[in-house]
């Protein structure tokens, strides 16, 4: 009886710690702490770079403060590698993504978005000399992606079984990889593009097919409406007071969608 009373009284008091992580509020507890972490990225211009004073810099980094002033709390800017900032998310060392982030049906599954803040297209590039027009074009050949990123996604879902993707960890590797020649095709972010066609003046990388038009969203935990409401409200306030769009044109050099600049949520 001893053992029952003991077992039972150790079932209640994880039932216990169970339900207060399900009635946990994440808005309520960034309001708390007057901080909001924020995973941002670090090596992915001009979304999210190092300047040459060491400090982060970028749209993803504009957007960031911009969201914390429409929580009226701090803002903690957290670097995470493109690989693992779901993971980072996830485990609760950030409160949310702002680095990049597409939606899709896999990850609607375990994250909630925001609206949308932001363009980014997911795009097939290469030197000049290989033929390539979409997927079927791709067998036989190999394409370097930055690992977990849409494009790493998409192309593994596309792509004929002889294609080898390469996986690299981040875009700063995937980057220097094609400067050097190991990989000759790259699925990656157009702005990427951009940068390597800086390094490559002579031989800038073509575009081979465009994968998908995407967008950039806020990425939360699931199970947290008030946030991601709240969320919602700072992103449709700068979209309508004409700041969002200040900023995707100066890191960018395009201004916001109409799609994206009208659609609220």
């Amino acid at each position: 009886m001893k053992f029952v009373k003991t077992v039972l009284a150790v079932s209640i008091g994880l039932m216990s710690v169970y339900a207060g992580n399900a009635m946990a509020d994440a808005l309520a507890d960034i309001q708390k702490a007057g901080v909001v972490r924020i995973g941002v990225p670090q090596d992915f211009a001009p979304y999210g770079s190092i300047d040459s004073s060491m400090q982060l810099q970028g749209l993803d980094i504009d957007v960031a403060r911009l969201v914390g002033k429409g929580l009226g709390v701090k803002v903690e800017l957290v670097p995470v590698p493109i690989s693992s900032r779901m993971a980072f998310l996830q485990t609760k060392k950030i409160d949310m993504i702002i680095s990049t982030l597409g939606k899709n049906a896999e990850r609607e599954k375990v994250l909630d978005f925001s609206q949308g803040y932001a363009p980014y297209n997911n795009s097939v590039f290469g030197i000049a000399s290989i033929k390539v027009a979409g997927p079927a074009d791709l067998a036989n050949q190999t394409v370097g992606v930055a690992r977990s990123t849409f494009e790493d996604l998409m192309l593994t879902d596309s792509v004929p079984k002889s294609t080898v993707i390469k996986r690299y960890e981040d875009n700063n590797s995937l980057i220097a990889a094609y400067v050097s020649g190991q990989v000759q095709i790259v699925g990656t972010g157009d702005f990427v593009a951009i940068s390597l066609a800086e390094k490559l003046p002579t031989s800038k990388p073509v575009l081979k097919y465009v994968i998908n038009v995407s967008t950039c969203y806020v990425g939360m935990n699931k199970g947290e409406p008030a946030l991601v409401a709240k969320v919602n409200d700072a992103i449709t306030v700068v979209k309508k007071n004409g700041e969002l769009n200040k900023i995707v044109q100066k890191w960018l050099n395009v201004p916001l969608s109409e799609k994206i600049a009208t659609t609220y949520q």
